[in-house]
């Protein structure tokens, strides 16, 4: 009596077309990575916050929204004077004085409140992320937590003194030079956002390779 092999799950119909392709990159990834771990660990890094910077891009609309829809936005928030800017006025490394910027003002707290919000959402995602897939890292959760929190304080402040000489500009580029009005202002708020996601990418990487280093267990003899 003759004998009949029943196909494997793979070599179904449905599924030829879309688990051979599937495996090969697989296959092909695991081999680069297998040969280029630092590249590979870097690629998968810089995935995860081309991701990262998305999800600001699109959280940030809702979060100024709701911010603005309150008096917050009437609240200056002007903090940490750092001497005179070009223009003869006042420099803060924190400067949103009160008033929309449609309306020539600096977004108040309210501004200043819907991008953190807004950076802190996606950088508490973007540890876990980075801790588990890229650097697949068993370090103290605690511990890791204070140093990446520590990292983005100081990554804030920088990122919030760099804001002081080219926010002002970038909006009036986009809203008055440019008469773009309201689409101006939002195009002004994607371009902030990009560049503090570039200063973030460029130093978190050096950070993020110290805090997630993956610690030996202790009699462990180095080779």
């Amino acid at each position: 009596m003759s004998q009949t092999t029943k196909p494997r799950p793979d070599q179904t119909a449905g599924n030829v077309q879309t688990v051979g392709p599937v495996r090969g990159v697989k296959s092909m990834w695991a081999s680069f990575a297998t040969k280029r771990p630092e590249l590979a660990q870097f690629a998968i890094f810089t995935g995860l916050s081309i991701a990262m910077t998305v999800l600001q891009l699109v959280l940030m609309p809702a979060a100024k929204w709701g911010f603005g829809a309150t008096s917050l936005v009437d609240t200056d928030f002007q903090w940490l004077s750092a001497g005179t800017g070009s223009d003869g006025q006042d420099f803060f490394v924190f400067d949103y004085g009160a008033g929309s910027i449609a309306a020539g003002g600096g977004g108040g707290l309210a501004y200043f409140l819907a991008i953190q919000v807004t950076i802190a959402v996606a950088q508490i995602i973007n540890f876990f992320l980075q801790r588990n897939v890229t650097f697949k890292s068993k370090t103290n959760l605690w511990r890791a937590g204070a140093w990446y929190a520590a990292a983005y304080v100081v990554i804030t402040f920088a990122a919030a003194g760099l804001q002081g000489l080219y926010k002002r500009p970038v909006y009036d580029l986009f809203m008055n030079t440019w008469g773009m009005g309201v689409s101006g202002e939002a195009l002004a708020d994607m371009t902030t956002m990009m560049i503090n996601a570039i200063l973030s990418f460029f130093v978190f990487y050096p950070v993020l390779k110290i805090i997630f280093r993956n610690e030996k267990p202790a009699g462990t003899v180095a080779a």
